[in-house]
């Protein structure tokens, strides 16, 4: 089984191999729109920028932030999120922000799509902006 799984590996075209290390920068630049959360419309509206490679950014409901994401596509594993300190209206939509995009650990893009999930059927969906 061992050397069927090698072979296979083995096997890749270059360019896969090439990208094994490549965070989700490098398949999914852009910003993108947070339009739900586990199937719920947010209303709210938040941000998430791909552009420095191993960085993560954006705006949520109240406040900028930004992490690490070191993880290799299609892993997602942001490093502790630092931002603003803003009070505003909307601060119950910010924790629940914050509290799904540190639980996610998987990326699929998908054309202007982005999903984060994780392995307890947690789902972001978001669209990258014109």
């Amino acid at each position: 089984m061992k050397t069927l799984a090698l072979a296979t590996l083995l096997a890749l075209p270059p360019m896969v191999a090439a990208c094994a290390d490549e965070t989700l920068t490098g398949y999914a630049e852009g910003t993108y729109q947070l339009e739900e959360i586990d199937g719920v419309a947010f209303q709210w509206g938040a941000t998430l920028e791909l552009g420095e490679e191993g960085r993560i950014s954006g705006r949520a409901p109240c406040n900028g932030y930004s992490a690490e994401q070191t993880a290799p596509y299609p892993w997602f594993k942001p490093g502790p999120i630092m931002a603003t300190k803003m009070a505003c209206l909307h601060m119950n939509g910010e924790a629940e922000f914050f509290e799904a995009l540190g639980a996610m650990t998987l990326a699929e893009a998908n054309g202007p799509v982005l999903i984060l999930s994780n392995e307890d059927g947690r789902e972001m969906v978001f669209r990258r902006d014109p």
